[in-house]
């Protein structure tokens, strides 16, 4: 635990980048902060910043004593999980009294989703380092239950993070969390806002804008716009669709024998920027290049190349602010394995579709830090073996799915459509 000098923040912003100074070395995993309503998500709005991570909110609800609603006997998660203190029924909680407590504030939970996120689910936890904060610990109570909900659902490492909390309501939360960052832990604690210069209520509209706000740069109607990129003294041809109020962009590693005009690759495109993701589709190689086959296999350049790609484009203005995530096929799936290898702060997420990640080498299958969804036709048996192998290798978070009856090509009915779905699904989960 991080303990500072001072006695008092100045606010909740401050609070916010005491506390992300803190948890500095988490940049680069891309971590999900949880931040607990309503005061938690200014603070977790900025950590999120810093950290180039997610925001989200987890929906907990106190269960107060009776003729005292602030102090707290129990919590409810946005599962229904009720957790109750032992002291409940001392203060007169009673069976019956939380069972009509957890009812009212469970129906507050839908009421506040629905407000903060209308349009989608809740971020997933599921393989993530996950930060729950909040503006302060009194009881615990209500940070007890939102770690246990965000325990239950399978995050690789779970912090506990707030600039102050009662050192009694910190020792329980030890056996939940993996770790536990508070800056102030005064004995002498007896509410969290005596530990702030300013601390004005949080309103709901505040909450919806902070979780609204990521990518300034997002263009509110939608922009389509060839692009060409200078590379080893050739110049490759790139169509870029960047959807309206877009949240991350998806560049396309075609694989061996394709270009930016796949139809396989320009479908999954369409559906993603559905869903929101500006994607590009570029050529790897010129077309004097793509007529001789020992180009298409040289994994080193064509991942050298993306790499030259995504480097301007992150230094593109309208593109700069985007998370990036790259969707390979075949041989460009190795390349794309490889440049995340080499360039792990640049790309986010990949998706390996009919993919030759193995072409990437083991050694840096172990480097990808991104992580991973290999999509193979069910009937594809030598690349499921391969795609198995290179999925062992890495350390990262991967996943295999098998479109079932599709061959390497996914041109049976419905596979790419299915193929489309998975991609949407994972970068919409890690972008």
């Amino acid at each position: 635990m991080t303990l500072l000098r001072q006695t008092r923040f100045a606010d909740r912003l401050e609070a916010g980048n005491r506390l992300a100074e803190t948890l500095s070395s988490l940049r680069g995993q891309h971590p999900l902060v949880l931040a607990i309503p309503r005061g938690g998500v200014p603070i977790g709005r900025v950590i999120a910043d810093a950290l180039d991570g997610d925001l989200d909110v987890v929906l907990v609800r106190k269960i107060g004593a009776p003729g005292h609603e602030e102090f707290a006997v129990g919590a409810i998660d946005e599962s229904g999980l009720v957790q109750v203190a032992d002291y409940a029924a001392d203060v007169g909680a009673d069976e019956r009294y939380i069972e009509r407590e957890a009812a009212l504030q469970l129906e507050r939970i839908y009421q506040r989703r629905q407000l903060y996120s209308p349009y989608r689910a809740s971020l997933d936890p599921k393989g993530r380092v996950v930060i729950v904060v909040d503006d302060g610990l009194a009881t615990g109570a209500t940070m007890r239950a939102a770690l246990v909900a965000a325990r239950r659902r399978e995050p690789l490492r779970l912090i506990c993070a707030v600039p102050v909390g009662s050192p009694r309501s910190l020792t329980t939360l030890q056996g939940i969390a993996d770790d536990v960052v508070c800056l102030l832990a005064p004995e002498d604690f007896r509410a969290v806002a005596q530990f702030y210069e300013a601390f004005p209520p949080v309103e709901d509209r505040e909450v919806i804008d902070l979780l609204k706000r990521r990518h300034p740069a997002a263009p509110a109607e939608a922009v389509s716009q060839a692009m060409q990129f200078s590379v080893d003294g050739l110049t490759l041809e790139g169509d870029l669709h960047i959807p309206a109020h877009a949240r991350g962009l998806v560049v396309f590693a075609h694989g061996s024998g394709s270009s930016r005009w796949s139809v396989r690759n320009r479908h999954v495109a369409s559906v993603l920027q559905q869903h929101g993701m500006a994607t590009l589709l570029f050529d790897l190689l010129s077309p004097q290049e793509d007529e001789v086959t020992s180009e298409r296999f040289d994994v080193l350049k064509l991942a050298r190349r993306l790499a030259t790609v995504v480097q301007i484009l992150k230094r593109t203005t309208q593109l700069e602010h985007f998370p990036i995530g790259l969707f390979g096929a075949s041989t460009g799936a190795a390349a794309s394995m490889m440049m995340a290898a080499e360039h792990p702060d640049l790309i986010r997420a990949i998706v390996s579709r009919g993919g030759r990640p193995d072409l990437a080498g083991r050694e840096r299958l172990t480097l990808v830090r991104a992580p991973t969804l290999f999509i193979v036709g069910g009937a594809d048996t030598p690349v499921i073996d391969v795609n198995r192998a290179a999925m062992a290798a890495m350390r990262a978070h991967a996943e295999l799915t098998l479109v079932p009856g599709a061959t390497h090509l996914f041109e049976e009915p419905g596979a790419l459509e299915r193929v489309a779905a998975l991609a949407t699904s994972w970068f919409s989960r890690w972008l």
